[in-house]
């Protein structure tokens, strides 16, 4: 995938017409683009349209209703977000948007359906990525939200993966020196 096709794809993520390919294909080449999350970042509007697809699907938790079509849109946006939480560049712009508070509505949900799972490990993944960088602003960020509540109930009621994802997230937490201070 060269530039221009990531430009491009970045770009159809504003249109509400185009934006789940984009998503699709964005989310898959990920990792051959080292520069997408400043690239995403940046870009007018594609933060807000990647909000815009998790804030979407909110309705669908409670009564449960979401569908495996839905949780795979959504978690492809998630992916692209953790791409945002995981560079250098755009972590600290990440918290400081709060950006992770979007995603706690997924941790607290209690399905154990397949689409609820997937949504509830992506989001755990965004956070991962977060606290796999020994950051102090990322552990007092985190401490200042709910977030060890939220690991506890999916270490509690997970799939054995999200309950590794969320202990390996309250560990971070637990051995950062902000936390034991």
């Amino acid at each position: 995938m060269s530039n221009s096709d990531i430009e491009l794809y970045v770009h159809q993520l504003s249109n509400q017409a185009t934006r789940e390919n984009a998503l699709l294909e964005l989310s898959k080449k990920r990792e051959n683009f080292p520069e997408l999350a400043p690239y995403l970042w940046y870009s007018f509007g594609t933060v807000a349209a990647l909000l815009q697809e998790i804030v979407s699907i909110y309705p669908l938790l409670s009564p449960p209703a979401l569908t495996a079509h839905a949780s795979n849109r959504v978690c492809n946006a998630l992916a692209l977000l953790q791409c945002v939480a995981s560079h250098p560049e755009t972590r600290g712009l990440f918290l400081q948007a709060h950006v992770p508070l979007f995603l706690y509505p997924f941790l607290n949900t209690i399905s154990k359906t397949r689409p609820f799972e997937y949504l509830r490990l992506t989001s755990l993944g965004v956070i991962g990525a977060l606290v796999k960088v020994d950051d102090t602003d990322v552990i007092n960020f985190l401490l200042s939200t709910e977030i060890i509540p939220l690991c506890l109930r999916t270490m509690e009621m997970g799939s054995e993966l999200s309950k590794t994802v969320a202990t390996f997230i309250v560990q971070k937490i637990l051995l950062d020196d902000v936390s034991s201070a």
